[in-house]
């Protein structure tokens, strides 16, 4: 770069020169220059320096007709901004064209800069010492894994069944890792610095011993993430953070190397290309070069990879579609993204990059954050419910994600956050409401994913299964019921204010809105009464507790089990299968009978001749047996006990039978093994239950059957014999 600047400062050494010999400098001139410039004078001077420096100029204006700089015109009134864009890339692909001719006369220059530093200086002795740098630095890299071999050996032996447990391996892992890295530039970096380099020798090895630190950076954070097992300590499978399986992270960890390691050493080698005298365009023809074949490796690493989960063999023929379509995607994604980088369209290819990448990332990190935060005795991340700890720190790492790829875009861009926040144009306006809306956007989603989960979370807390108090049931049903519309009401809540902000964020007067608001408000409550008197009586009956959801209820015409409600309706499922949806408004009186307690009553018959007090004490009997039934003992409050003759009927005796049980299916159960346990009983001590007979007339009552069926034979003739007279 040095020699660039004072190729370009010739013009002004040469006029300088020219107008020392059109006149001599006057005294007080001569007396006021300093020593140095008097030298630099003196030089130009000297014919051999002006006889370089006119060589230098010719060779520089014989670039100048190889790449001529294109200018594109500047865009009048009919060539928009799109079309001058792509004047510019038309150009620069123009340049690269032209620059091909002139490349082995480049690489022939850049032989003899190259022979020129080599009889100064030896290239293999500073190749030699940059292996031994490395060396170095692996063998003070390899002391501290001797130093830290019982921290490593507890880390073996640590336990990973809880989340606390996982965050203590996690940070031991990464402590390690860091100490590791840090040791490995220590050692070659300190002996890099150990050596006194020439400048051009120093930026050569220094850079391919930063590309060198990179690779091993790479390496580290992909042992660190994934775990893909072998001899590095603490590479461990069960370490492993990103969920995938041990040949996933074994192959990506060799990908991200070879990738990285490609980019880095490219990198170098094609900023020491400069240094070789290669003009702007043919060191930008040699990085795209080297870009291509960078390219090639991601479509490589992409049409190669295996699943990231553990699946069966039989799998269905669309999963392997989808694989395949998102290679092709991801493909032609790549060959786009090495299209933006060849034609210089910068911003376009950092936006394609974040469009991108940041969700991979968020999706990513919400997988290791699930993983990482699992509960205890799971293997993996199951389907269901997150944690408040999971959900707020998903949210967080997503925000960060976001706002940084903004910043980078901004960066990028050459966008300046001061001015933004200071400035009032219509650029700076636009940008700022923007910022502002996905801010708010952020915080909104925070918040609306922290109260969904915490009332899911008590949600699936009151359905869980098990034997509870009857106070803990009530409260389980009581909140099945109410926090769905909890829920729905927290969404409305945060969407509505959300929205107001983001609105607010943008420039527009809510205030209007929220006055526009309450008049249509106002003309729905009066067009809609009936949907108005839905709601509230539905918020009523929801704060006297009339009801819950699993419940039974009566109302009207209308009975059934609660299975679910909204604003303005409830829907009962009739035990024949239908289900009614009923609105609040019209729902009047209700009827629950699954609160409690329940009484069932029984009204058995026997015969005149039956001996009640007997039957007292068999159903007594039958009662305390039923109480001792495990599977009823629970729901029975009070025994079955009879309460007396009921009434006297024209052929039975009516006892009346009570027993008090919780309401639901043991009532059912309990009532129908109640009455087989009676009967059984009353066979057995000769208690006869009552039926309606019909008693003939004119018969004895000692007639034996068959006299009694020909005397109704009889009677039967002589009702359908014909009148006399007919």
């Amino acid at each position: 770069m040095g020699r660039y600047f004072a190729i370009l400062l010739l013009p002004f050494f040469l006029a300088q020169s020219l107008s020392a010999k059109e006149g001599p400098a006057t005294s007080s001139d001569a007396s006021a220059m300093p020593p140095q410039v008097k030298v630099f004078v003196g030089l130009m001077d000297d014919p051999q320096v002006r006889a370089w420096l006119s060589k230098q100029i010719e060779e520089k204006q014989v670039e100048g007709k190889l790449a001529p700089v294109v200018a594109p015109n500047k865009p009048d009134g009919e060539l928009n901004a799109f079309a001058a864009h792509f004047d510019l890339i038309r150009a620069h692909f123009a340049a690269l064209v032209q620059v091909i001719p002139s490349l082995p006369e480049q690489f022939g220059q850049a032989a003899k800069i190259a022979q020129g530093e080599m009889e100064q200086h030896s290239f293999g002795r500073a190749f030699l010492l940059l292996a031994l740098f490395i060396g170095l630095g692996f063998a003070l890299e390899w002391l501290f894994w001797r130093a830290t071999a019982r921290l490593r050996a507890r880390i073996d032996l640590l336990m990973l069944d809880t989340v606390q447990q996982r965050l203590l391996a996690v940070g031991m892992r990464f402590a390690l890792g860091i100490g590791g890295l840090i040791s490995f530039a220590l050692g070659s970096i300190c002996a890099f610095l150990a050596f006194e380099w020439p400048s051009f020798l120093k930026q050569l090895v220094l850079g391919y011993l930063a590309a060198f630190l990179a690779l091993r950076f790479t390496l580290g954070i992909a042992r660190f993430l994934l775990a893909p097992g072998g001899r590095t300590p603490g590479d461990e499978t069960r370490f492993r953070i990103l969920p995938m399986t041990t040949r996933a992270a074994r192959y990506w960890t060799r990908r991200l190397a070879l990738i990285v390691g490609w980019f880095s050493f490219g990198w170098v080698t094609v900023l020491a290309l400069a240094q070789f005298g290669f003009t702007k365009e043919a060191v930008q023809l040699f990085a795209y070069g080297l870009g291509l074949v960078l390219l090639g490796l991601g479509i490589e690493a992409v049409w190669h990879a295996p699943r990231m989960a553990n699946v069966g063999t039989g799998e269905p023929s669309g999963e392997n579609q989808q694989g395949r379509a998102r290679a092709v995607g991801l493909s032609l994604y790549f060959a786009l993204l090495w299209l933006l980088w060849v034609a210089g369209a910068w911003a376009t290819f950092w936006a394609a990059v974040v469009l991108a990448a940041l969700p991979a990332a968020v999706k990513l990190t919400d997988r290791a954050v699930g993983h990482l935060l699992r509960p205890p005795g799971q293997a993996e991340a199951k389907v269901g419910v997150p944690s408040l700890a999971v959900i707020c720190l998903e949210r967080g790492l997503r925000g960060i994600l976001i706002i940084g790829a903004l910043l980078w875009l901004a960066h990028v861009w050459s966008v300046d956050i001061g001015d933004i926040a200071t400035q009032n144009t219509l650029v700076t306006r636009v940008m700022r409401a923007i910022l502002t809306a996905v801010i708010v956007i952020l915080i909104a989603d925070f918040a609306w994913s922290v109260a969904r989960t915490f009332v899911d979370t008590r949600i699936e807390e009151a359905n869980s299964v098990g034997e509870v108090p009857i106070e803990e049931q009530r409260r389980r049903a009581r909140l099945r019921t109410l926090l769905p519309i909890v829920r729905v009401a927290l969404f409305v809540f945060i969407l509505t204010l959300g929205g107001m902000m983001g609105l607010a964020s943008l420039g527009i007067q809510i205030g209007p809105l929220i006055a526009s608001a309450g008049v249509v408000g106002v003309a729905v409550g009066f067009g809609a009464q009936t949907l108005v008197r839905d709601i509230f009586s539905g918020i009523f009956y929801l704060l006297d507790d009339a009801f819950r959801i699993g419940e039974y209820i009566q109302s009207g015409n209308y009975r059934g089990e609660v299975e679910g409600f909204s604003l303005r309706s409830v829907k009962l499922r009739h035990q024949n299968g239908p289900l009614y949806t009923v609105p609040f408004g019209v729902l009047g009186a209700v009827q629950n009978m699954s609160r409690d307690w329940v009484v069932t009553k029984l009204d058995i018959g026997v015969t005149y001749d039956s001996d009640i007090e007997k039957a007292r004490k068999i159903v007594k009997k039958v009662g305390e047996e039923l109480a001792r039934e495990p599977e009823l003992a629970a729901g029975i409050l009070e025994p079955l006990k009879m309460q007396g003759v009921e009434a006297l009927g024209d052929f039975a005796v009516q006892l009346r039978l009570k027993m008090k049980t919780r309401p639901g299916d043991v009532q059912f159960i309990a009532r129908r093994q109640a009455l087989g346990l009676i009967k059984n009983a009353f066979d057995k001590n000769g208690i006869k239950f009552a039926y309606p007979t019909v008693q003939v007339a004119g018969v004895s009552p000692g007639a034996s059957d068959e006299a009694v069926s020909a005397s109704v034979a009889q009677k039967g003739l002589e009702l359908v014999k014909p009148a006399k007279g007919v």
